[in-house]
């Protein structure tokens, strides 16, 4: 295969950065960009080349994509609870910055473009979710990643640039950030047992998830590059075998611990959806998708990251900006 130049927005965050190991494993000339807010320096390959930039910096972003072959969206504010009381800025890092990668990716003929979707856009769809249903996001951050799916298929179309949407749901793993108390909830739960916490649990924990190990994602997401039986197709990626409730999950991670459970119960979030998974049939069809790892070794690899890098407090680094009887006390009051 003729190696390729690959810019990645996103390449200091978890799933950019594992993304750009993986390519430059292979040859290929990664570049990649990231304004650090939810990224670290220490995640980027020392031999991809770096920027620090806002992919809502329209100049920057067509500087840094000139001769780029491919691109990977893969940046964004990803705080769905959040973004019902921050959706001004959780929006602008979903729509805008999507919207200024794609116009420099396409200024600079870039071959195809690969989205990182979320399966928010499903919301309240009956599971297991397909490809096929009609979106209907339920909160900002839902319709944010929609929004930029309708623009990425209009502009591509227009200008004649191939694309994909690739759809993760709960992505855990190494490197994932896991001192912040707006998102990711097994790190949340993992950083607070480590700290000797009970961990804080919205509603009943009756809600439930599948969780996917990065590893089961990259080898799908790395030929969303080159195959061409994935054009203008959208693509869940992740195991739909193991369908666990919020309780179930936090239970195995106690087990793995070896922590005596007691969890706190808190007021549900709004517009939280009760039930979220995604088939992933299309993925095994198109792209041979596997699961090779399962929950618990999966938790278990994030439990021995997060033991390795050591417990956290944890980072309130986005403001709320609507603050009422319906935000959550956990995240007013910051009481962990």
């Amino acid at each position: 295969m003729a190696k390729k130049k690959i810019f990645i927005s996103g390449i200091a965050g978890f799933l950019g950065s594992h993304l750009a190991d993986v390519f430059i494993a292979e040859g290929h000339h990664v570049v990649g960009c990231d304004n650090l807010v939810g990224g670290s320096l220490k995640n980027v390959p020392s031999e991809a080349e770096f920027y620090r930039f806002d992919c809502n910096d329209l100049k920057a972003m067509i500087k840094i994509t000139k001769e780029v072959d491919i691109v990977y969206h893969c940046a964004a504010l990803a705080y769905e609870g959040l973004s019902v009381f921050s959706p001004f800025i959780v929006t602008n890092s979903i729509v805008g910055a999507s919207v200024g990668v794609f116009t420099a990716a396409i200024n600079n003929k870039a071959k195809r473009i690969v989205l990182c979707s979320s399966m928010a856009r499903y919301g309240k769809n009956k599971v297991p979710f397909t490809e096929d249903m009609k979106p209907c996001p339920q909160d900002p951050y839902g319709i944010g990643k929609y929004s930029s799916e309708l623009y990425l298929r209009n502009m591509c179309e227009t200008h004649g640039v191939e694309y994909v949407i690739a759809v993760p749901h709960n992505i855990i793993g190494p490197r994932q950030k896991y001192d912040d108390p707006y998102r990711n909830v097994a790190s949340i739960m993992i950083n607070l047992m480590l700290q000797g916490m009970q961990p804080i649990i919205y509603g009943n924990g009756a809600q439930k998830r599948c969780f996917s190990s990065i590893y089961d994602c990259l080898d799908v997401l790395q030929k969303m590059a080159f195959e061409d039986n994935v054009i203008g197709e959208v693509i869940n990626i992740g195991p739909d075998e193991e369908f666990v409730t919020i309780n179930e999950l936090t239970q195995i991670i106690a087990n793995l611990l070896e922590f005596e459970l007691n969890p706190i119960y808190l007021g549900e979030r709004p517009q939280e959806v009760m039930y979220a998974n995604c088939s992933v049939d299309k993925a095994r069809r198109l792209l041979g998708y596997k699961t090779k790892h399962t929950l618990r070794n999966s938790l278990k690899e994030l439990i021995d990251y997060i033991k390795k890098e050591g417990p956290k407090p944890f980072e309130y680094h986005i403001s709320l900006e609507i603050i009422n009887e319906k935000t959550p006390d956990a995240w007013i009051k910051r009481i962990f």
